[in-house]
């Protein structure tokens, strides 16, 4: 009986570990395009499971992601870009379904549409 009753509590013990520590549906590498006042540009998202991210796109070069916040399926966080000599703050509001991501940028220029899927 003894035994039982230890096994049913390593077993509820996993249970409730594997709840509190689940995983975060925007960590990864995500393909996106943007479209922009420009036109549609492809860029790079990058993740980590660590808070940490960044975003690479040609024409606005590498950017560290910051103040990543994520709520269930809803992703929020903020890029500084060099836009041809001009820095442009870009915060992103959207969701993650899946191996799909898809929200706004918000600039001084007006919000742009993204999606992507994950790599």
């Amino acid at each position: 009986m003894k035994n039982l009753v230890s096994g049913l509590l390593v077993v509820s013990l996993a249970f409730l570990v594997g709840c509190v520590a689940g995983t975060n549906p925007a960590v990864g590498a995500w393909n996106i395009e943007m479209n922009t006042p420009l036109g549609a540009m492809p860029a790079v998202l990058t993740i980590n499971a660590d808070g940490t991210g960044n975003m690479s796109a040609d024409g606005l070069g590498e950017a560290p992601l910051s103040g990543i916040l994520v709520d269930g399926d809803a992703v929020n966080f903020s890029a500084e870009v060099d836009a041809q000599g001009q820095t442009l703050v870009l915060e992103f509001t959207g969701t993650v379904a899946g191996d799909a991501i898809t929200g706004e940028f918000g600039s001084d220029f007006g919000a742009f549409g993204v999606t992507g899927t994950r790599q």
